[in-house]
């Protein structure tokens, strides 16, 4: 069998969207493993299915690049709403998109693409952790270090640490442990943060069933609800990232909006 598929990044995190509307694809997780390979295969951090929904627009299926599917990806749901409107498939500047993460709304921002993320998921047990209540500060003991971590549900689990130096960080190293930690029942993405100023934060993303990538739409809206829960940000902030920069505001209304590019990169076929 033979798939369409087109490659996409939004600020070097990458995917492959594939419209499955009109047909289905046998052990989806194992096609996604093989493909995401990036020597063997097309190679990506995360495949999105474009599926029918019977309660908005449309459907997105998300599979990080180890074949596990996941709840939300900021940059990912960017991507296929450009996917979406450069090939007419809704005129709506506005979409509604069903995923594991509830209904998200990305629209037209000129060039960009503007995503109402929700809001924020601020207690332990819904993010989930092991632990009840709000988790600011809270101390967690990894190797042969203690972090002060803060965590946010964007619809999926992010750890929130806040470093001097984050070029400087090992992510590499404590990423994955902390990822993996029992702390998190269903694992977590790991942010680490650099506050340059009340208005610009610097980050980089351990992202769950990936590693480490060049952005991250949830964990930069987490990484600001942090920033602000703790006094170090305002609720209006630009994050930086390897890949580059997204616009956060967690707004009055309690829902966090994001702001950034999607590109296309080229189109292809896949033997599967």
């Amino acid at each position: 069998m033979k798939i369409k598929f087109t490659k996409m990044q939004g600020l070097g995190n990458d995917f492959i969207v594939v419209d499955l509307r009109g047909q289905d694809l046998k052990n989806i997780a194992g096609v996604v493993k093989r493909l995401a390979d990036r020597r063997f295969g097309v190679g990506f951090d995360q495949a999105l299915i474009l599926r029918k929904s019977k309660k908005a627009d449309f459907r997105m299926d998300i599979y990080n690049n180890d074949g596990n599917r996941v709840e939300m990806c900021g940059n990912g749901i960017r991507c296929l709403a450009n996917y979406i409107w450069k090939r007419g498939l809704s005129r709506k500047p506005r979409l509604e998109i069903e995923t594991l993460a509830g209904i998200i709304r990305p629209e037209k921002a000129g060039a960009l693409v503007r995503v109402d993320m929700g809001e924020p998921i601020l207690e332990g047990r819904l993010i989930p952790t092991v632990a009840e209540g709000a988790l600011v500060d809270r101390p967690l003991a990894i190797s042969d270090k203690s972090f002060l971590i803060t965590c946010v549900s964007m619809g999926n689990p992010h750890c929130v640490i806040f470093v001097d130096d984050v070029d400087g960080f090992p992510v590499g190293k404590y990423g994955p442990l902390i990822e993996t930690n029992k702390f998190f029942p269903r694992r977590a993405n790991v942010e680490f943060i650099e506050v340059l100023s009340p208005g610009r934060l610097k980050m980089r993303v351990w992202e769950r069933g990936a590693g480490e990538t060049l952005a991250c739409g949830t964990g930069a809206s987490a990484a600001a609800v942090a920033a602000a829960l703790k006094g170090l940000a305002r609720r209006k902030v630009s994050v930086l990232l390897r890949g580059g920069v997204l616009k956060i505001e967690w707004a009055m209304d309690n829902h966090v909006y994001m702001t950034g590019p999607a590109q296309e990169v080229f189109t292809g076929v896949a033997e599967v």
